[in-house]
């Protein structure tokens, strides 16, 4: 037993220092022990840095796991991250800075933005300790290289075929090598069984982007067919072992199209500048998930919006979610330095000009320039301002009250149903209105939100359509035919109250007011209707007043004050510079024959992006932007152009923007400045399509694959399928071979 156990002393006259190094081994190994098995237990994937400056060695993590982690990292590549502008570091006075185009020839080199230093891929997977100063020793895995001024130090690195950086290349092939595991010598497979194995995982992905894809995902007719005739046979006689049907068989395939999906979307983006669009929501396991979209104007002019990732932040403080940001982004190699724009809901945490999110990117790049979401701003400012105006307030005051009690129970609710359906009838036998297809669905007042788009429009509307119902419905309460039921007597005096109200000229009209104040950021342009004016009887004391028409108080008093309001407002709103970016922007316009050009204007745009455009290119944008418009209004081809998205796509398809390359890039940043966040809403609905109330413990990384492929099927159903298994193949050591 002593083999195994260490006895604890029974006597004083056991040795104290024995006893203490007794009980210090014992520690060591029970400490040991646990740290192993906690290391094994809480290791993931998913927390993996993609910066080398951040990752821990990989002695530092459980023996067992060694093989995992460099496959991730192996499947994933280096990290090479192409920066706008690189940091500068100063060697005899003279600056010096990493260049991207070192990467060339170089898929060893990796690039750290929190170190500015470079790193060894491969020495850092594969690293031997016993090099000594052998190609740097441990400079290119721990410290990292920064003599910028010695390139010539990258390529002495490397060294010869038996360097120590050209074993551990060696090590990362054979470890992607199948043929050459022990396991894939020991489990012979012929070439029919590599056969049937092929067409298996082929089904099985289609199958899969198929579920996913819903029914976007089957590309090839001859391909399809090829697998269909013998999938039957083939998955009967697969072995019992290598079915492909475990859960995570299919996470890893999941994970695979996912993985290729974002690397397509960052080809596309191929190294340019882009915008972000970030929001967070709580998925059904109240969990605060953050969803990142990029903005960008592709090869084609075609501005493009591409779902990157979604990721689980335990605190949505604006430091919190930087942090989330820059890692999500360095993990497709992208960065700070190329940003070119940033749009939120206006959330305090995001928008706040002190220690807003919006904030600590600006510091990092001047030109990550924000704006605010137009369909939240115009949303929120209507609303608010309306609301600061008496008579807009006392409006939407009944309104809601309204709400609450025609919609307080499904009593109600069905008898304005039913009110509703009887003026429905009795429209379409008087002719009044027409039957067909779309036309007299079932509505009803939904109470209206402040950040959400539309919905005080929407219920405005839905008032208007349901006037009549809603007031029958009211009498119908206020007799207690329907309260008696439900026993809420307190009700019938709130009823009698909202029924004077809302049958007042005074809330007809505010409730014509802002249909078409709201209306208008609808882009519906509806005319304020003409009613019949009734005399207007202030509420308060008319004794020492100053008497005043109809005409005064409904013109001058309402209609002007508040539009009057709403203009401040949204002046107050939009900052100085984003005013100025926003119009200098508006001179790029090609509608009716490029009216709206200006010169001066667009320059001063070019110098709103100092590291887009240096001196030199402010100068010569002076020049360009005369042979420019002067050759756009003269080109046919330009003349019928309503928008500078067809003004982009235009110039990249007859090569125009080869010829006025300022010009062009002008016209990207302003197409990569974002203007709306729908795009990243739509993917919270696709969220909760996806992660639902059956499938509640879905883990990040499994949603995320989902999202990604789901959200981007157009990227994914354009990647074959020889690509997605031979990344499956590479992901794990596999028990058959393609």
């Amino acid at each position: 037993m002593d083999k195994y156990l260490i006895r604890k002393p029974h006597t004083q006259d056991s040795s104290p220092v024995q006893d203490s190094s007794l009980v210090q081994d014992s520690s060591h190994v029970q400490d040991s022990s646990s740290s192993s098995k906690r290391i094994r237990v809480d290791f993931n994937l998913e927390n993996l840095p993609s910066d080398p400056g951040l990752r821990q060695k990989i002695s530092s993590y459980h023996p067992n796991n060694h093989d995992e982690i460099r496959r991730y990292y192996l499947t994933k590549g280096p990290c090479q991250p192409v920066l706008d502008v690189f940091p500068v570091s100063y060697f005899s006075e003279k600056p010096r800075r990493f260049r991207s185009d070192w990467y060339k020839g170089r898929k060893w080199l990796e690039y750290s933005i929190e170190k500015d230093a470079a790193f060894c891929f491969y020495c850092y997977l594969f690293g031997r300790q016993d090099v000594g100063k052998q190609g740097g020793g441990e400079t290119f895995v721990t410290k990292g290289f920064k003599l910028w001024n010695q390139v010539a130090k990258l390529d002495s690195h490397v060294g010869g075929v038996n360097s120590a950086h050209s074993q551990a290349v060696k090590k990362g092939e054979d470890l992607l090598m199948e043929k050459q595991h022990i396991q894939s010598v020991l489990v012979k497979q012929s070439n029919k069984d590599k056969q049937d194995y092929r067409v298996q995982l082929n089904a099985i992905v289609d199958c899969i982007r198929f579920l996913l894809c819903r029914g976007l995902a089957f590309r090839g007719h001859d391909e399809s067919q090829d697998h269909n005739e013998s999938i039957n046979e083939v998955l009967q006689t697969a072995p019992k072992n290598c079915k492909l049907t475990h859960p995570e068989i299919q996470k890893d395939i999941v994970n695979a199209i996912a993985s290729k999906t974002s690397k397509a979307i960052i080809k596309d983006l191929d190294n340019g500048f882009f915008s972000i669009l970030v929001d967070e929501s709580r998925d059904i396991s109240v969990k605060e998930q953050m969803s990142l979209v990029l903005r960008y104007v592709n090869k084609k002019g075609t501005i493009i919006e591409r779902f990157l990732g979604i990721v689980h932040v335990a605190s949505t403080t604006a430091l919190s979610l930087k942090c989330a940001i820059e890692c999500l982004l360095c993990e497709h190699n992208l960065s700070l330095s190329n940003l070119r724009g940033q749009g939120y809901d206006g959330a305090s945490n995001m928008q706040d000009d002190i220690n807003g999110l919006k904030t600590l990117i600006l510091k990092e790049n001047k030109s990550a320039f924000y704006v605010h979401c137009f369909a939240h701003q115009l949303q929120l400012t209507l609303v608010a301002v309306a609301k600061n105006h008496i008579n807009i307030a006392e409006f939407f005051y009944v309104v809601s009250n309204l709400v609450t009690v025609v919609g307080g129970s499904c009593k109600r609710r069905d008898a304005l149903r039913d009110a509703q359906f009887v003026k429905i009838k009795e429209d379409l036998e008087n002719g009044v209105c027409r039957s067909g297809q779309g036309l007299n669905q079932e509505t009803n007042l939904k109470r209206p939100g402040d950040t959400r788009w539309g919905s005080y429009y929407g219920t405005i509307l839905n008032l208007i359509l349901m006037f009549s119902a809603v007031v029958d419905v009211l009498e119908i309460i206020e007799v207690l035919e329907i309260i008696e039921e439900d026993g809420l007597s307190d009700q019938k005096v709130e009823a009698r109250s909202i029924i004077r109200s809302i049958l007042s000229f005074e809330f007809v009209f505010a409730l014509h007011l802002m249909k078409n104040i709201l209306g208008i950021t609808n882009e519906l342009s509806i005319a304020l209707q003409k009613k019949k004016k009734l005399g207007y009887i202030s509420g308060r004391s008319q004794r020492n007043t100053q008497q005043k028409t109809n005409l005064h108080h409904y013109r001058v008093e309402l209609f002007y004050t508040v539009i009057d309001m709403q203009l401040q407002e949204l002046n107050n709103r939009f900052s100085e510079a984003n005013t100025n970016l926003l119009l200098c922007m508006a001179c790029l316009n090609p509608s009716n024959s490029f009216v709206a050009f200006d010169k001066e204007k667009l320059i001063r745009l070019a110098k709103f992006y100092p590291s887009d455009f240096l001196g030199t290119d402010i100068l010569a944008l002076d020049s360009q932007l005369q042979n420019y418009i002067f050759d756009m209004r003269s080109n046919d081809f330009f003349l019928e152009l309503q928008g500078v998205s067809e003004l982009i796509e235009k110039l990249v398809s007859t090569r125009k923007h080869e010829t006025y390359p300022l010009v062009y890039l002008l016209v990207k940043l302003a197409l990569t400045l974002p203007v709306a966040t729908a795009t990243v809403e739509r993917n919270f609905l696709a969220m909760k399509y996806i992660k639902n109330e059956l499938r509640n413990r879905m883990g990040d990384r499994w949603m995320n694959d989902c999202l990604m492929v789901y959200i981007e099927k157009d990227v994914a159903c354009s990647i074959d399928n020889e690509t997605i298994m031979q990344r499956f193949q590479n992901m794990k050591t596999r028990r058959r071979q393609l």
